[in-house]
């Protein structure tokens, strides 16, 4: 278990941290200010991954979605617009889509983006080497799960195809109502064959790396600073922001003084500590907005205890949600479904509920009254200050209405993610954002064949369900389909435990100009600007 960095330890690191950016940004010990056509923004940590079909993180997609596009791209009011394709044709009551690429459109290096760039990369996310964990994404197209899952090996029989270099063509299973959506998100975007087998696994340095987006990667010094600049070629044509900054400040409170010190312009809920924010709350740079975000605890149903449902329940009764809300400060929602309130598909009575009587008797039943004889419970978390708060609360309820003792573990974010996906520990913080402003977003994590399905759960009733919904072409009937599902998932299976919808907070200096806020959380920055 890592232990925790004192009061004094932290201090330390945060002034030395402090120190390396002034430095890095030539402003020494010196108050800043606006730097001319620049933003400068912190990630919060190194991304795992800038290779979109190995990445499952909202930091990497932070990079990822500001260096490229796809057929399509999201306003930031989140509907479809063009993005490489310059239009689309849906035919076949929905099953099949021909998109028309944009001629103009253009790879950093000056080559044309191509039908075949989207091919090469739609095979590569389902080809079963890659590992690609959003592999499901393309599922509803024609034979993409048999030749994910190896029933078929022949990629020819997938049901996308280039028709000419400005053509791609693609055939669905059955009409998908959110399949558009899909061709806006970073696992979709093109992909360049002959960079990726250039460069091996080192085909994402900034010196190797070709885009098609509003910025290009021009500098990666890993575990420290990123630097985009401004694409001249874009096809939506070039920013207006000339260089972008993203640095990696993992405490909290260090990227919030160097905000004070104007040597960030724009941070977000990775930068602003509670403490912090109770400060600036009624500050005009501040702004909060919901979110479609969901943190749960999870469950590997695998591993002891937690191959009793009768546990897993347990666990989830004996949370109360309500102090989430109370210790962030945050303008949380408790929840108490999967299938957020604000979605279609969400059902009050598929909330699992509050009872620790019950809980205590699930428990019993189980076989460890009061929690005489359950070993103690390793409970994996991220490590950020307001995570912390977060299991440390989970922690305190366990122990007073269960008798339970969990023990906690935090891991770099890289590290953490990396423990999820091959080994994940019987407990851990989980967290979803929604890809798409649909309930398939969630519903589809916890089915069998996802790839970011890290409790282990496999439930046959449940992929059913979800699977007609993906297919049911009546939005009501759709929709009780998914709240079938989301009660199966909490009320009855319990493999997680909602517990809040989380809220985005952030802080804009007053002369940035164009940060979007939306509930998928989604900072596309090609129309921002640095007033003068």
């Amino acid at each position: 278990m890592n232990k925790r960095l004192s009061s004094t330890a932290l201090a330390t690191i945060g002034s030395v941290l402090i120190a390396a950016v002034m430095a890095i940004t030539g402003c020494g010990s010196v108050a800043g200010g606006p730097v001319k056509d620049t933003l400068r923004i912190n990630l919060g940590t190194e991304p795992p991954s800038l290779d979109w079909h190995r990445s499952t993180d909202s930091t990497s997609f932070d990079v990822i979605c500001n260096i490229m596009i796809g057929l399509s791209q999201y306003t930031d009011k989140l509907t479809c617009v063009p993005g490489v394709a310059s239009k689309w044709d849906v035919l076949d009551d929905g099953k099949r889509y021909v998109f028309h690429l944009n001629p103009s459109a253009r790879w950093t290096d000056g080559k044309p983006v191509l039908a075949s760039d989207f091919y090469y990369a739609w095979e590569r996310l389902l080809n079963p080497a890659t590992g690609a964990e959003y592999a499901s994404f393309l599922y509803d197209v024609v034979n993409a799960k048999e030749y994910n899952t190896k029933k078929i090996s022949d990629p020819t029989k997938l049901g996308f195809k280039v028709l000419d270099e400005q053509t791609f063509e693609v055939r669905l299973k059955r009409p998908a109502a959110y399949f558009i959506y899909l061709t806006a998100f970073a696992p979709t975007y093109p992909m360049r064959k002959d960079v990726v087998e250039k460069h091996g696994d080192r085909w994402t340095e900034a010196e190797n790396i070709v885009t098609n987006g509003p910025f290009s990667l021009k500098f990666w010094q890993h575990e420290y600073k990123m630097e985009l600049g401004a694409n001249p070629q874009f096809v939506h044509g070039e920013p207006k922001l000339k260089h972008i900054r993203m640095f990696m400040v993992p405490e909290q409170s260090t990227a919030f003084a160097l905000y004070e010190n104007h040597e960030l312009d724009y941070i977000d809920n990775r930068s602003i500590s509670t403490p912090d924010l109770e400060r600036f709350r009624n500050s005009p740079e501040y702004h909060n907005f919901p979110l479609l975000r969901n943190t749960y605890l999870g469950f590997n149903v695998t591993k002891a205890p937690f191959t009793d449902r009768r546990i897993r329940l347990a666990f989830s009764k004996a949370v109360d949600r309500t102090i989430f809300p109370k210790i962030l400060r945050r303008g949380e929602m408790p929840l108490y479904t999967w299938i957020p309130p604000a979605l279609p598909g969400y059902d009050p009575s598929s909330s699992v509920k509050f009872d620790v009587a019950e809980a205590r008797r699930l428990l019993a039943e189980a076989g460890y009254p009061n929690g005489k004889g359950l070993p103690p419970v390793e409970f994996l978390y991220p490590n950020r200050d307001d995570v912390r708060l977060i299991v440390e609360a989970v922690q305190d309820q366990l122990k007073r209405n269960l008798g339970v003792s969990v023990r906690l573990q935090n891991m770099e974010w890289k590290v953490y993610l990396q423990t999820l996906n091959l080994d994940p520990p019987v407990m851990f913080r989980g967290t979803w954002g929604a890809d798409f402003p649909d309930p398939e977003t969630f519903g589809n994590l916890f089915t069998s064949s996802n790839g970011n399905n890290n409790t282990r759960w496999k439930n046959a009733t449940y992929d059913r369900l979800i699977e007609e919904a993906e297919g049911e072409q009546d939005q009501q009937k759709r929709y009780r389909l998914y709240a079938q599902a989301d009660q199966l998932l909490c009320v009855v299976e319990a493999p997680i435990s909602p517990v809040f919808s989380a809220t985005q907070n952030i802080m804009i200096k007053p002369w940035v100009k164009g940060i979007a806020m939306n509930p998928l959380d989604l900072q596309f920055f090609q129309n921002v600007e640095i007033l003068d």
